[in-house]
């Protein structure tokens, strides 16, 4: 029972893939806005803002660039570059696994332990007709015990991406 399971989810998964292709030919690049709660599971919470470049550019067919920065209500700092995978599930439903390094600097807020950090992580969103997405994504700041200290810290952000072009589209 355990083995037809498994093959019926590869099967579901295979076929949510599929249209993948289909589903990211058009996709354009896209400014997305953030915001959300740092260090979502300790006690050094802050209010949590991000901008984020996110091209149309494929690395490997399937691999996309980003680059964005991001503030807390506390006075942290992180600008960072990295890339995201797109996986589609039908055409509205985006998964997105992720990952970035940057430089932080933590303001009053939370000590990650070095500047350089490394952000992991996943994005689910919808996607709309215009392909604009509204998202909940959910990432792990961490310096990767590049120094000895090296806490990390949970990130919850609410995203809308919108498609670079509408950005600077005359009215």
């Amino acid at each position: 029972m355990r083995g037809r399971s498994v093959a019926v989810a590869l099967v579901g998964l295979l076929l949510a893939l599929g249209t993948a292709r289909e589903a990211s030919a058009d996709d354009p690049s896209f400014l997305t806005m953030g915001a959300g709660i740092f260090d979502v599971f300790d006690d050094d919470t802050a209010g949590y803002f991000r901008l984020e470049y996110r091209s149309d550019a494929r690395l490997l067919s399937f691999i996309k660039p980003l680059v964005g920065i991001s503030i807390s209500t506390d006075g942290a700092v992180y600008g960072y570059g990295g890339f995201n995978i797109d996986l589609y599930f039908g055409r509205r439903w985006v998964f997105s696994p992720g990952f970035a390094v940057g430089a932080f600097e933590e303001g009053d807020g939370k000590d990650l332990g070095n500047t350089v950090e490394f952000r992991s992580g996943a994005e689910i969103a919808y996607r709309f007709a215009n392909r604009a997405r509204l998202g909940l994504a959910f990432h792990h700041i961490s310096n990767a015990s590049l120094s000895d200290r090296n806490p990390g810290a949970n990130v919850l952000v609410l995203t809308y991406s919108l498609p670079f072009g509408y950005v600077f589209a005359s009215p």
